[in-house]
């Protein structure tokens, strides 16, 4: 069953999917790569019609004429009759010369080709760190949800605390209400945490042109292994380092370098209309006659009598066209030049978006290892204010608070982590790699 039917069979059925099958299933189905699929084939439609334009041509052609009054006679004489006639031919014109026009249309079409195929991978590309960047929201959101959760469960053995103390008369009315209070607020965050996760859930399943995020789930990887302590992380490659293999490597650098290339192609093309153009033509036909009041030759002994053939050369030789043709190269010799600083604004383009991932992993990174240190020091601050809170030598306002603060460091901590995970992949991505944990 395919991955479509797994989600669409059942509610009761759940496929969990991985982040390769995730991002395999949206190229397969996301619209915006079929849509520049089609372009590519388009594109190959175009220089199939480039390629096949060296062929000679075949063209068939019958014609019937009824003229009224004076006309020409079968016996070549004029007369008030009315005559009819039928002609028939068949006729080839195979281009010699061209001015090199064929040769550079075929060559244009084929990085034309090659462009929009870039094109595709670019796409393609966009697509992937796409679903990343949502694979891993709600790989940060399950975790969030997870903080949520335990702070409810602390507020609840709080208040359960509290009712027994209450009972036993060693707590107030008041420590009991505030501390179910707290509770609330916990369960309202982690309400709102739930629907987070759906909602980045339901990005997913859109982009990946899934009907519904029903039965929908993701497989949780093993991330604290890539995170053992903070002196765990390797050394982040440099924007330059980055940069200079992502220019070899990006599909946008690489479309962009085909169609400056092709402008070249096109300045020939421009000027091919400043050279003679020689073709060769071939053909044959035949005619039919008959002339009111006279009787005629029936009509295959005709065509068979007036069968003839014709070989022939045209040249054309261009004179002057009003300056069409030296406008048309200025045309494009201005192409080229806007094409190449389409081509520089891609590449500064590309280190920008190069500098940004890295300096948010640096920042992903420094933000880590500080929560990494702040966890577990306000986690060990709400133990030892938990143990005096329940020997009653501090009070609930402390208590929360040291939770509060635990709690936080802790959401810190995860999107820091989740952070750092992404961004640092996305620079392996630039690189050449591929986007999986």
């Amino acid at each position: 069953m395919s991955m479509m039917g797994i989600v669409c069979a059942s509610a009761q059925t759940v496929h969990h999917w991985t982040l390769k099958e995730c991002i395999e299933y949206a190229l397969e189905h996301n619209i915006s790569v079929k849509q520049q699929e089609n372009t590519r084939r388009q594109k190959e439609i175009d220089l199939s019609t480039a390629r096949n334009s060296r062929l000679p041509n075949l063209e068939g052609s019958a014609s019937q004429n009824v003229s009224f009054g004076r006309g020409l006679t079968s016996q070549n004489t004029y007369e008030n009759k009315n005559t009819s006639s039928t002609s028939l031919s068949l006729g080839t014109t195979v281009p010699l010369f061209t001015g090199f026009q064929i040769t550079n249309t075929i060559k244009l079409n084929q990085l034309n080709l090659a462009a929009s195929t870039a094109d595709l991978e670019k796409a393609k590309n966009d697509i992937r760190t796409q679903v990343a960047q949502a694979y891993v929201q709600i790989l940060y959101d399950i975790e969030i949800s997870d903080v949520a959760k335990r702070q409810i469960s602390i507020d609840s053995m709080q208040v359960r605390r509290l009712q027994i103390m209450l009972q036993n008369g060693k707590a107030s009315e008041a420590q009991v209400s505030q501390q179910k209070a707290t509770e609330s607020q916990s369960r309202l965050t982690a309400t709102q945490a739930d629907n987070n996760y759906r909602i980045a859930l339901l990005t997913l399943s859109q982009l990946l042109e899934l009907p519904s995020p029903e039965a929908f789930e993701i497989v949780k990887p093993d991330i604290n292994s890539l995170f053992p302590d903070s002196t765990s992380f390797s050394t982040l490659s440099t924007p330059n380092e980055v940069f200079a293999s992502a220019l070899g490597l990006r599909p946008e650098v690489q479309a962009e370098l085909y169609r400056l290339n092709g402008t070249e192609n096109s300045i020939k093309i421009a000027k091919s209309a400043l050279y003679p153009q020689l073709s060769f033509n071939a053909g044959l036909g035949s005619n039919y006659y008959k002339t009111s009041g006279y009787d005629a030759e029936g009509f295959m002994k005709q065509i068979k009598n007036n069968f003839s053939q014709y070989l022939g050369l045209s040249l054309s030789v261009p004179i002057f066209n009003r300056f069409s043709t030296r406008n048309s190269i200025r045309s494009a010799e201005l192409n080229r030049e806007t094409q190449k600083l389409q081509l520089e604004n891609t590449k500064k383009t590309l280190y920008k978006e190069i500098q940004q991932v890295y300096y948010n992993a640096l920042a992903a990174k420094s933000k880590y290892e500080s929560s990494f240190s702040a966890t577990k020091s306000n986690e060990d601050a709400f133990k030892l204010i938990q143990a005096k809170y329940e020997n009653g030598k501090a009070n609930i306002t402390e208590f929360n608070e040291s939770k509060n603060n635990y709690m936080k460091s802790e959401s810190d901590f995860v999107q820091a982590k989740y952070e750092y995970l992404y961004q640092t992949n996305l620079l392996d991505f630039y690189k050449g790699k591929q986007l999986d944990f």
